[in-house]
């Protein structure tokens, strides 16, 4: 069972903490994680592009004028993809792009993601991250203490003075621990764990 130290926001340590063997500790395959990753930016996609064919097109259904003796090319209606303001021909449909991965395979993959972090030695534990106020430089100052850069911060529960003062630093995610996604551990270079979300997302992961 893997022991990993729990720091204050200072970057002391004040205690350790065990995390479980078969969340953190599961053989990586990138493969699974890949088919996860794809799934979630396949279902971020809104499919939404789409034009007018030729029936969807508003207007009369009359010939323009007959078909022999004008002189000109033979035409239908108005709604023709020939004339401007027609239907389009080749134009593209709403479509859904959404892949379908069962939920034990998103389950392995988010253990696989913990556990990769682990391995890398990119996970940190913190006993707490809690602001005096809203105020963007004093969680700055506070990540500066930690060396980090690149991070993503998961809470056991909503932390509006941590979520609002981290909003505007770039490269930096609060994450609360029921929304933890495989994309997102990726995603950071530094995954880190707030002590009552790790005991959460066991409890999530083994449900």
């Amino acid at each position: 069972m893997p022991v990993l130290d729990v720091q204050n926001v200072e970057g002391k340590q004040i205690s350790t903490i065990e995390l479980a063997d078969d969340i953190f500790n599961v053989p990586v395959k990138s493969s699974v994680l890949h088919e996860v990753v794809k799934m979630q930016l396949a279902r971020r996609r809104a499919g939404t592009a789409a034009v007018k064919h030729r029936s969807d097109v508003r207007g009369s259904g009359r010939k323009l004028f007959r078909q022999k003796g004008t002189g000109r090319a033979r035409r239908g209606d108005i709604k023709s993809p020939l004339l401007r303001g027609g239907g389009v021909v080749f134009g593209p449909d709403g479509r859904k792009y959404a892949l379908k991965v069962t939920k034990k395979v998103r389950r392995l993959a988010l253990k696989m993601a913990l556990s990769s972090k682990l391995n890398a030695n990119e996970l940190m534990v913190l006993d707490r991250f809690d602001l005096d106020q809203i105020k963007t430089k004093a969680f700055v100052s506070a990540l500066d203490t930690l060396k980090l850069d690149n991070v993503l911060i998961v809470t056991d529960n909503q932390n509006e003075q941590l979520e609002l003062s981290s909003r505007n630093v770039p490269d930096v995610k609060v994450l609360r621990s029921e929304g933890l996604n495989v994309y997102d551990i990726l995603k950071y270079q530094t995954l880190v764990l707030l002590e009552p979300a790790v005991k959460n997302i066991e409890g999530r992961l083994r449900a």
